[in-house]
């Protein structure tokens, strides 16, 4: 089992920054790609970023690429989602996640993972 938490969402003005962590327990974190998700009011989830279990390779999507950055400190167990130039569309319920097998790729699909938190709220006014 993998307990995941989230925190550092809030609401900023667009243009701005904020800085998302994810608190990882439970299994050896370290051997887990870790990925962010998203969800607005009345969209599907989607794939935000995503980083391998030792944190060489990341991903983007496509709408946040050049503004929101993913690293992760394995000592520590956290994953961290580094937002700038935020726009009113990136308002959203922000979940990181991870999948049950170790050393695993990093999946874009939420169906790759199977450990979720709660979710942390981001609101950017216009």
């Amino acid at each position: 089992q993998v307990h995941l938490v989230e925190s550092g969402g809030g609401l900023v003005q667009a243009g701005g920054s904020l800085r998302l962590s994810c608190a990882a327990s439970g299994r050896t974190v370290s051997r887990l790609a870790l990925g962010w998700f998203r969800q607005a009011p009345g969209k599907e989830r989607e794939f935000v970023a995503g980083i391998s279990w030792g944190g060489s390779s990341t991903y983007d999507a496509d709408s946040v690429k050049g503004r929101f950055t993913i690293s992760r400190d394995n000592a520590k167990n956290t994953v961290y989602l580094q937002m700038n130039s935020l726009k009113p569309e990136d308002t959203a319920v922000y979940r990181c996640a991870a999948p049950f097998r170790e050393f695993a790729r990093v999946g874009q699909s939420s169906q790759e993972y199977q450990y979720w938190g709660q979710g942390t709220q981001v609101t950017v006014s216009s």
